[in-house]
């Protein structure tokens, strides 16, 4: 399953040098030297997929966890996390010995979730204000960053990812969960998904499908150094291939 996704990824890779659509000089500094994706970027419409005990009631956060072997003394980044479902919950798994920092790219998302982190005296929680084109996470810090249902509306996701990648331990796993749709619907077809996480660097380990948490999960390891942003060629998904 995981060579055939990777294989149909591999397709995917377009040689573009520049891509329609929006002027260098409206997009911040650090995004740039990237291109943009030639596909369409979902608006951020709610901080959360589904109520908590909805989720709950599933399951979900114990058996992704479990997929993606989150253990205690782990260090973990949770990464568009919104009101804190995953990092409450991920702070539980990795205990008092381990450490989760929690980042969204809004401010008032951010001033939230610390007040929940603060008056739920998760102690092993620190929050951090991040950017569209780039999560600011501490170099070689990290055995798990997650992105829960969140892939499709980063709006400058080369950059996202080449600025990400460092954040990774040698030996650390990137977790992606997200629907199986295209990027407009709120989801991110696997396929484009390996696609553009391979131009990073990053292969697919696993792809399971995950009805309980909205669509897959897909694990990924760094298998090679970031690229020079000016020779990343975006992918082009085509739907139905």
């Amino acid at each position: 399953m995981i060579r055939a996704v990777v294989a149909g990824a591999l397709v995917l890779l377009a040689a573009c040098d520049q891509l329609s659509g929006g002027n260098a000089t409206e997009r911040a500094s650090a995004a740039r030297d990237f291109p943009r994706a030639d596909r369409p970027i979902a608006p951020i419409v709610s901080t959360r997929w589904s109520s908590e005990e909805a989720r709950d009631r599933v399951n979900e956060a114990e058996d992704i966890m479990d997929r993606a072997d989150v253990r205690p003394g782990m260090s973990v980044a949770d990464i568009g996390a919104g009101e804190g479902y995953y990092t409450v919950r991920l702070a539980d798994r990795v205990g008092p010995q381990g450490r989760v920092l929690a980042e969204d790219i809004l401010p008032e998302v951010i001033e939230a979730l610390s007040r929940r982190i603060t008056r739920e005296k998760w102690d092993n929680v620190s929050v951090k204000l991040g950017a569209p084109e780039d999560p600011r996470l501490p170099e070689n810090s990290f055995d798990r960053i997650f992105m829960v249902h969140m892939y499709h509306e980063i709006a400058e996701p080369y950059a996202f990812l080449w600025h990400l990648s460092p954040a990774l331990r040698k030996d650390g796993e990137l977790i992606v969960v997200d629907a199986d749709r295209p990027t407009d619907q709120h989801g991110t077809p696997p396929r484009l998904l390996a696609c553009e996480l391979a131009a990073m660097g990053f292969r697919m380990e696993e792809l399971i499908p995950k009805p309980t948490a909205g669509g897959y999960l897909a694990r990924f390891r760094r298998i090679a150094a970031r690229p020079a942003p000016s020779s990343i060629r975006p992918c082009v998904f085509v739907q139905g291939q």
